[in-house]
């Protein structure tokens, strides 16, 4: 996994302020893989309840990032009961991790 702990530990902490307790955060992608380079960091999230704005919660969560992690390329989803799941969601959770 090519993160750096602090990234790690913003990551971990960043669905339970926006989401709430029992969220929680996948890594996917490049970025699971030791031996690739580069790459932006996707993640995907998932939150215990039903979401209302899935936009602007997009945005919360990006914008809580790049607060403490300053300007990256990072891609976001976004996954809760009230919303309909797409195959990219299920991709995340079968080659992610789980931080």
């Amino acid at each position: 996994m090519r993160l750096t702990e602090q990234q790690i530990q913003v990551f971990k902490s960043t669905p339970h302020a926006v989401l709430g307790e029992g969220a929680q955060v996948t890594l996917f992608g490049s970025r699971v893989d030791d031996a690739k380079k580069g790459g932006d960091i996707d993640l995907l999230f998932t939150a215990p309840a039903n979401i209302d704005n899935p936009t602007q919660t997009v945005g919360r969560i990006y914008a809580q990032l790049v607060r403490q992690l300053g300007d990256q390329k990072i891609d976001i989803l976004l996954k809760a009961p009230n919303l309909q799941p797409q195959p990219i969601h299920t991709l995340a959770e079968q080659s992610g991790i789980q931080l």
